[in-house]
């Protein structure tokens, strides 16, 4: 965690006040109202210190999960690209066996009609 000037600051102001406290609880003296809300005052930096440090992780894990999006994002881009790549030739190939298959039946269509033709003028001179 990035601590600021006035992080340090405030630990530095009740650090010494705090041993002060611990000492006096450790032989077993009373502690006053001052020292309570001393003691209570650490307590919530240290919450809102600890809080800080959980807002931290959770950016930096929005952070990885933007990244982690976008890589997909490129990578979905990249599939499209290429499916559409595959699927362009696909219906080149598809495009090009039609054109195939018609030329061919053409061409047997002609010779049959020819065939017939042929036939017919032949049955035709008997």
């Amino acid at each position: 965690m990035n601590k600021t000037n006035v992080d340090d600051m405030l630990i530095e102001m009740i650090t010494p006040k705090v041993k002060q406290i611990e000492e006096k609880f450790g032989n077993n003296e009373g502690l006053s109202q001052d020292d309570i809300n001393t003691l209570l005052l650490k307590s919530q930096y240290n919450h809102i210190n600890h809080l800080d440090q959980k807002l931290d992780e959770v950016v930096a894990d929005v952070a990885s999960l933007k990244n982690e999006f976008s890589g997909l994002k490129n990578e979905f881009s990249n599939l499209k690209n290429e499916f559409n790549i595959k699927f362009d030739l696909l219906e080149e190939k598809i495009e090009h066996n039609i054109q195939k298959a018609l030329n061919k039946n053409m061409v047997l269509l002609i010779i049959v009609m020819g065939g017939f033709l042929t036939l017919s003028k032949i049955i035709d001179k008997f």
